[in-house]
C-alpha cells in the first residue's frame, strides 16, 4: 500500500501529538501523581506509535513503543514518574522531532536509532519494576497442531489454539510439505491495552506475507478487519523459513504480547489430502485465490519516500466559517445573475438605476466575502507559543537559573502566513530574556527580588494589528553600556552618544551583530539575533521596539498586521504616478502651508499638536520628475512607526480603497520602500509604499 498520500496528515497529526506530549510532560514534572496527565501521555504516545507503524517508520515506532511501555507501567501503578524519567522523555521527544524534520525534508525517517535513549528508558523501566521480565511463550514447536479438531477445544500447552482446516486447505498444506516447505499453525496474542486491534492484525498479516502465504485464519479475514475478535487470532502459514524466524517477525509488531507456533505434520492431515495429488493441485489454485484475497486485506506497506520536502500548507477551518463562505458565494451568483438580467433590459433608465443598485450589492458582498475568507485563514497564536514553556524549562536547567514563563492571549488570531514566520523572532526574544535579561538566582536575592525570575508573553488585538509583548523582570538594559559599546565598535561617535535619547540608544540593539554580552553563549547575548528579529518582523509589515527600566526589566513590543492579503489603503498621486499607502500606518492627513515648515539640522519639519514631525518629500525619495508648479499648501500624510511619526508629502489624494496585495516577485530588484503592488480598477498597476521602511 502506497502511504505517501497520507504523509501530510501524518506530519500534521504527529506535530499535534508531540506538542501535546511536551505540554503534558511539563505538567507531569510538577505533578508526578496526576492520573489524567499520565493517561493523556499514554494515549498520545500510543497514537504516535500506531501512526509511525502504519507509515512504516520503524525507528520512530520503536522509540514511541518504549516510551509507551514506561507509561503503561506508571498507569498501572507499578512505578512512579521520576525527575530522571522526565529528562529522558524530553530527550525522546527531541529525537522524535528530529525524525519528523527528516521525514518532512526527505519522506524517510533517516538512520538514527537513538539507542542511548531507548536504553535509558528500559533501564528506568527495569529499575521501576525491580527488573521483572515479561513472560514469554515457548519458542520451539512441540507437537502437531490439532488441525482437524473442533474450534471449541482448549488451548494446547504450546499456546496454539486448535484450527480446523477445510479439505482443500489440507491439500495445500500436503503439497507444500511434499515440496520441502514448512507449514505452521500460529496463534497471535495482542496486548489487552491495545486500542486498534484490527490495525495490529493488519501489520501481523503484512509481516507474514513477507515470509510466505497465509492460507487460513480464525476468525476470518473479514471478521479480523471489522475487529470482531478478542485479543488473539490464529493463522496457518506456508513458508520456506523456520519457526523461530516467523515467531520473531510477528513479535516485532508493536502491541503483540506473544506469538505461539507449531509445525503441522503430514500425519495429522486427512488421508484424502495426502493421497490425491489432483485434489492438491486443485486446492493449490483455490489457495492461491484465497491467499490473494488475504494479501489484499494485508498488503505490505512501503515506507513513504519522496525526494522533495513535504511542506505543510493546511489550515483547519471551523465548519461554520465554511458555511458563511458558501452563503456569500451563493449571494455572489445572485448578484451576477442580477447584472446579466439588467444588461438585457430594454429601458435605458431602468437599466442604469438597476445597475447602480446591483453594483452596491456586489460591493457589499465582496467586502463580506473578503472578511469571511480572512477568517478562514486566521489561526490562533497558540499554534506558535505553545512550544515555548518547554524551551524555557530547558534553558532554566541549562543555565541553572530559576524562571517561569507566563502566557496570556494565546487565543488571539493571526493570518496563517504571519503565524508561519513569527515563531523564530519570538523564540529569539524569549531566549534573550532568559539568558541575558534575567539575573542569576544569587543576584536576584541580593537585589531583593523573588529568586524565580518571570518572563511574560502577552498577545492582544489592537485595531488592525496584533500586538505581542515579551517582558522580563530582570536587570533591564544599561543604556550607558550600550552607548559605550557602540562607540567602541565605531557605530556612533561620542558626540552622537551625548545627544542620544534613551530610545535611540535602545534601538542600537537592533543593529546587525550588536551585543552587550561580555561573553558569547550558545544561547544568546541581548542583541544577538535582534537584527534578524527586526528584519523578519518588518518583512511581515510589522515593527518592533524595546522599552527598559534599569533594575526592573525589559519589554519588547511587536506589532503585526492581521492579514497580508487584502488591505484598506489610501490612494495618492505623485506626478503622473499612483501609489497606495496602507491605512493601518496612517495617523492623520494635514494641509500644511509652506510658511509652517521649519528646519532642524537642515531637515524639514513641521510642528503639529505638540509634536515635531520630520517631512519626507516622496517625489525626491521615489525619483519623480520635479514639478514647476508651486502649490499654495502641501498635502501631508502623517504616518506612524511605533511611536515615531513622519509626514509624507504627496501631490493629490485619490481616496480610500480596498486593495489586493500582489508580490512584485523577482522582476524588480525591490527596494524595501515598496511593499508590493496592486492592480487598480482600470487595469493600471500602483505600487504599495511601506511606511515603516520610509520612516
Amino acid at each position: 500500500m502506497d502511504v505517501s498520500q497520507y504523509l501530510e496528515i501524518f506530519i500534521d497529526e504527529t506535530r499535534e501529538h508531540l506538542q501535546s506530549l511536551n505540554e503534558q510532560i511539563l505538567v507531569l514534572e510538577r505533578e508526578p501523581e496526576n492520573v489524567d496527565t499520565i493517561n493523556e501521555i499514554f494515549r498520545a504516545a500510543h497514537s504516535l506509535k500506531g501512526m509511525a507503524g502504519t507509515m512504516g517508520y520503524k525507528r520512530m515506532q520503536r522509540l514511541t513503543h518504549d516510551m509507551e511501555n514506561v507509561f503503561s507501567e506508571i498507569r498501572n501503578g507499578k512505578m512512579k514518574a521520576s525527575a530522571k524519567l522526565v529528562d529522558v522523555l524530553f530527550k525522546g521527544l527531541d529525537a522524535l522531532e528530529q525524525y519528523l524534520d527528516v521525514i518532512v525534508n526527505s519522506g524517510d525517517e533517516g538512520t538514527e536509532d537513538n539507542e542511548d535513549i531507548i536504553k535509558s528508558l528500559n533501564d528506568i523501566l527495569n529499575e521501576g519494576l525491580g527488573a521483572s521480565a515479561a513472560p514469554t511463550a515457548p519458542a520451539t514447536p512441540t507437537a502437531a497442531a490439532a488441525v482437524a479438531a473442533p474450534a471449541t477445544e482448549a488451548v494446547a500447552d504450546s499456546g496454539v489454539k486448535p484450527i480446523k482446516l477445510a479439505e482443500h486447505e489440507q491439500s495445500a498444506v500436503a503439497k507444500a510439505l511434499s515440496e520441502n516447505m514448512n507449514a505452521f499453525a500460529m496463534t497471535v496474542y495482542i496486548q489487552e491495552t491495545c486500542i486498534l486491534k484490527a490495525a495490529r492484525a493488519f501489520l501481523v498479516f503484512k509481516a507474514l506475507e513477507d515470509l510466505g502465504t497465509v492460507i487460513h485464519s480464525e476468525p476470518s479475514v473479514q471478521d479480523i478487519e471489522d475487529e470482531r475478535f478478542d485479543f488473539d487470532f490464529s493463522v496457518v502459514l506456508l513458508t520456506d523459513k523456520d519457526a523461530e524466524t516467523a515467531k520473531k517477525k510477528v513479535e516485532n509488531v508493536s502491541e503483540v504480547k506473544m506469538a505461539c507456533i507449531e509445525a503441522i505434520r503430514a500425519e495429522s492431515l486427512s488421508p484424502a489430502a495426502t493421497t490425491e495429488q489432483k485434489v492438491a493441485e486443485e486446492a493449490s489454485g483455490t489457495v492461491q485465490k484465497e491467499a490473494t484475497a488475504q494479501a489484499a486485506a494485508a498488503q505490505p506497506q512501503k515506507s513513504a519516500t519522496t525526494s522533495k520536502p513535504v511542506v505543510n500548507r493546511s489550515v483547519r477551518v471551523d465548519i461554520d466559517k465554511l458555511d458563511d463562505l458558501m452563503n456569500l458565494v451563493s449571494e455572489l451568483i445572485i448578484a451576477k445573475n442580477g447584472l446579466v438580467s439588467i444588461n438585457s433590459a430594454d429601458v435605458t433608465g431602468l437599466r442604469e438605476s438597476g445597475f447602480n443598485e446591483q453594483i452596491e450589492y456586489l460591493e457589499r458582498i465582496t467586502t463580506n466575502l473578503h472578511q469571511s475568507v480572512m477568517k478562514t485563514r486566521m489561526v490562533p497564536i497558540e499554534n506558535v507559543v505553545s512550544r515555548f514553556p518547554r524551551m524555557i524549562r530547558d534553558i532554566s536547567k541549562k543555565l541553572d537559573k530559576k524562571m517561569e514563563l507566563y502566557m496570556s492571549g494565546e487565543e488571539t488570531e493571526l493570518d496563517r502566513t504571519v503565524i508561519d514566520e513569527i515563531g523564530d523572532p519570538l523564540m529569539h526574544m524569549l531566549r534573550n530574556a532568559a539568558d541575558h535579561g534575567l539575573e542569576s538566582n544569587e543576584e536576584r536575592i541580593k537585589a531583593g527580588k523573588p529568586e524565580v525570575g518571570s518572563i511574560f508573553l502577552n498577545a492582544y488585538q489592537d485595531g488592525n494589528n496584533v500586538v505581542i509583548e515579551v517582558r522580563d523582570d530582570g536587570k533591564g538594559v544599561d543604556v550607558e553600556k550600550i552607548k559605550k559599546k557602540a562607540i567602541e565598535k565605531g557605530a556612533i561617535t561620542a558626540e552622537q552618544a551625548a545627544t542620544m535619547t534613551e530610545k535611540e540608544a535602545i534601538d542600537l540593539l537592533f543593529r546587525p551583530s550588536f551585543s552587550t554580552a561580555e561573553q558569547i553563549s550558545d544561547l544568546s547575548g541581548r542583541g544577538v539575533g535582534l537584527d534578524v528579529v527586526k528584519s523578519k518582523i518588518e518583512a511581515l509589515g510589522g515593527d518592533v521596539e524595546a522599552k527598559t527600566v534599569l533594575g526592573s526589566g525589559t519589554t519588547f513590543i511587536v506589532r503585526l498586521p492581521l492579514t497580508l492579503a487584502i488591505i484598506q489603503a489610501l490612494m495618492v498621486e505623485l506626478g503622473q504616478e499612483k501609489y497606495a499607502i496602507p491605512l493601518g500606518s496612517i495617523q492623520t492627513i494635514e494641509d500644511v502651508l509652506p510658511s509652517d515648515i521649519k528646519y532642524v539640522q537642515t531637515k524639514e519639519v513641521i510642528h503639529l499638536r505638540g509634536n515635531v514631525i520630520p517631512l519626507i518629500r516622496l517625489r525626491n525619495v521615489l525619483d519623480i520628475e520635479p514639478d514647476d508648479f508651486a502649490p499654495e499648501s502641501l498635502t501631508v500624510v502623517i504616518v506612524a512607526k511605533g511611536d515615531r511619526l513622519a509626514g509624507l508629502v504627496v501631490d493629490n489624494l485619490i481616496g480610500q480603497q480596498e486593495i489586493v496585495i500582489k508580490s512584485i516577485g523577482k522582476y524588480i530588484n525591490n527596494n524595501k520602500m515598496i511593499g508590493g503592488a496592486t492592480i487598480l480598477g482600470d487595469g493600471e498597476v500602483a505600487l504599495i509604499l511601506d511606511a515603516n521602511a520610509i520612516v
